[in-house]
């Protein structure tokens, strides 16, 4: 097969889940097909399969929101600097526009065209884009409409496709299971930690407010904040605020995962207090490395989908004290939930999802 991905960022030089995932599919699927992926120039080069750069943008991010006019300009290019005959085109979805210039190649080429999504908005578009929220909200039932071919990261992501009419079959992230379990644990050592973008949907701002009611019953409790965005400084602000500052440490994003990984497992809990996450990699990853995951009850947030809580983590409603004492059970019990989180994660691993996003390809190319 050839097969095209669209998406603006580039995993490693950008690091998020979109991405994440059609570099570990991708370079799968490139050991025994023609693997291209057409984006932005992010300065460097994939070993693994083609990396096609239609064009140059340098933030992703406009304040605390994507940038609607680096969508408009990779939508833009795309249209005019698609090359090539491809068997599939597979889009994720956001940031929407660049669906559409897909689309029209996908006619003009006679491909099938499979639209990834990571997310359905609907009503959340008002609150994320105000007065635009209806045009957002227009948009994404509109790019929903592109192809009979969907893939859903999660099973909520395919429960909001339905309420907007439309099928998809769930195929979920993953992890590198055994790679992840090779990893030995850092020398730092942490009571809790979080791995993420620092934007407000993640919501960080509740787990240092949780931390302050800990730390009455914790004096000593050590958070690892490992990520950066744009909600960095009023974070760190506010960690001086409380009086945290020997209690909370930030450390950026890593330039490697493993870095990551060790200190996820030098780490007791791992907290992922999102308000909307479409699916949740680090979750896992947390799992694989043997700790439990705490995370919110939130309608946009499919991390909770993941947690079966007693077994594998616990879930918490968004407010400082519930989020507390759901940090308190894991920290109480992660040791004796170390194996069942092992079990829960083994089965996600890339080489499983790789198998799978191969076999749909194949399925839709037989017109199945």
């Amino acid at each position: 097969m050839r097969i095209a991905y669209i998406y603006d960022a580039v995993y490693p030089f950008v690091k998020g889940g979109v991405e994440r995932r059609i570099y570990e599919v991708g370079k799968r699927l490139a050991k025994k097909h023609e693997v291209h992926w057409f984006s932005l120039d992010w300065n460097g080069e994939l070993e693994e399969m083609q990396l096609r750069k239609v064009g140059r943008w340098n933030h992703l991010y406009s304040g605390n929101r994507r940038s609607i006019g680096e969508a408009i300009y990779f939508a833009k290019k795309l249209l005019l600097k698609f090359e090539g005959n491809y068997d599939i085109i597979d889009c994720q979805e956001f940031p929407y526009l660049p669906c559409f210039s897909a689309k029209v190649h996908s006619v003009l080429r006679r491909t099938p065209l499979i639209v990834t999504w990571h997310e359905v908005w609907n009503e959340y578009w008002h609150e994320y884009l105000g007065k635009l929220g209806r045009v957002g909200q227009k948009v994404e039932i509109l790019a929903s409409r592109l192809s009979s071919y969907n893939i859903s990261v999660s099973r909520l992501t395919q429960k909001g496709l339905l309420e907007l009419g439309v099928y998809s079959t769930v195929i979920p992230n993953g992890i590198d299971f055994n790679e992840i379990r090779a990893v030995p644990p850092s020398k730092e050592k942490y009571d809790i930690i979080f791995a993420g973008r620092l934007i407000k949907e993640k919501n960080v701002e509740l787990l240092i407010r949780a931390v302050k009611l800990l730390k009455a019953e914790m004096p000593d409790v050590r958070v690892l904040i490992i990520g950066d965005g744009p909600q960095r400084e009023r974070l760190e602000k506010l960690v001086r605020e409380f009086g945290l500052t020997e209690n909370v440490y930030f450390r950026g994003f890593l330039d490697e995962h493993e870095k990551l990984i060790s200190y996820v497992k030098s780490s007791k809990v791992f907290v992922l207090p999102s308000i909307r996450e479409g699916f949740g990699i680090t979750a896992l990853e947390a799992n694989a490395s043997g700790i439990p995951v705490v995370t919110v009850i939130s309608p946009l947030n499919a991390v909770k989908d993941l947690v079966i809580p007693g077994y594998n983590g616990f879930l918490a409603f968004s407010t400082p004290n519930s989020l507390a004492n759901s940090i308190l059970e894991g920290l109480l019990y992660y040791k004796k939930l170390k194996k069942n989180c092992i079990n829960n994660a083994k089965g996600y691993d890339w080489d499983n999802i790789a198998r799978l996003t191969e076999n749909f390809y194949e399925r839709v190319i037989n017109g199945g």
